[in-house]
C-alpha cells in the first residue's frame, strides 16, 4: 500500500475516532410516549379487552439529559396490575434515569344504558348500546351483544350509562302473559300461561298453565316464550 494511501486512510480513521457521538435529545412528551409503547409491548391486553394506557406528567423541575445511545426500560417483577412505575434510563457516559408512573386501565365491551331507563321499560336500540368500560367497574355477568337484551323490560331503573347485567332485566317477567311449548321428538303443543318469576333466556322458571292451572317448571326461550322437554 502507498504511503499516501495509508496517510489517508489513518487520516479517516483518526477524524471518526476523534468526532464525539451525536446524543439524541428527548423531551417529556417523549419519554411518556416511550414509555407507554414499552408497557404496551410488555403488558397486552387480554383476549376480547384492549388495555388504555396513562402516563403520568413528568416533573418540570427534573432534567432530562441527552442520551447517546438507544433509550431502555424495565417494569418491576412485582407491579399492580393498574399502576405500573417503569423505570427509564439511559446507559451512555453520563449514565441517567426517570421513574415513570404509568395506569394501566383494562377495559371491556359492555351493554350500557344511553338515557335514563325507568322500572318496567322495554330495552332496544334506543335505550342501550354496547361501550367500553374499564373491568373493574363492572358487576355479574356483562352482556357484549346488544339483541341478547332487545324486548327484555328493566327490573329497575338505571341512570344514563349504567352497566347494564342479566339480572337487570327479565325476558320473561313475573304476571306476563307467556306461551307454553311442550316439545316431544315429533309433537310440539302450545298453551297460554303467566310467568310465575323473571327470568331470561336459558334459565328455568316457574309457569301457571292457564287451562290447566298446573305449574311447571320451563326454559325462557324468546320473549314472552317458554318450553317444556318432554
Amino acid at each position: 500500500m502507498s504511503k499516501l494511501k495509508i496517510f489517508i486512510t489513518f487520516s479517516v480513521l483518526n477524524t471518526l475516532l476523534s468526532s464525539p457521538i451525536s446524543a439524541e435529545e428527548y423531551t417529556r412528551e417523549d419519554i411518556k410516549l416511550f414509555a407507554k409503547n414499552y408497557v404496551a409491548q410488555n403488558l397486552p391486553a387480554s383476549q376480547g379487552s384492549k388495555r388504555v394506557i396513562t402516563p403520568a406528567d413528568i416533573d418540570p423541575r427534573i432534567q432530562i439529559n441527552p442520551c447517546a445511545v438507544p433509550l431502555q426500560a424495565n417494569i418491576p417483577e412485582n407491579y399492580s396490575t393498574r399502576n405500573v412505575n417503569v423505570k427509564i434510563y439511559c446507559e451512555s457516559s453520563t449514565p441517567w434515569n426517570i421513574f415513570l408512573p404509568v395506569r394501566v386501565t383494562e377495559e371491556v365491551p359492555v351493554l350500557v344504558s344511553t338515557i335514563k331507563i325507568a322500572k318496567g321499560t322495554v330495552l332496544d336500540e334506543g335505550n342501550i348500546a354496547i361501550e367500553w368500560r374499564p373491568i373493574h367497574q363492572t358487576r355479574g355477568e356483562v352482556i357484549r351483544d346488544p339483541t341478547l337484551a332487545y324486548g327484555a323490560r328493566s327490573k329497575r331503573s338505571l341512570t344514563s350509562g349504567s352497566v347494564i347485567s342479566k339480572r337487570m332485566f327479565c325476558i320473561v317477567c313475573k304476571g306476563e302473559s307467556v306461551v307454553i311449548s311442550a316439545i316431544t321428538d315429533n309433537l310440539t303443543i302450545k298453551t297460554k300461561g303467566t310467568a310465575l318469576s323473571n327470568g331470561v333466556r336459558g334459565q328455568q322458571i316457574r309457569v301457571r298453565n292457564n287451562q290447566s292451572g298446573r305449574v311447571v317448571t320451563a326454559e325462557v326461550k324468546a320473549i314472552n316464550q317458554v318450553v317444556i322437554n318432554l
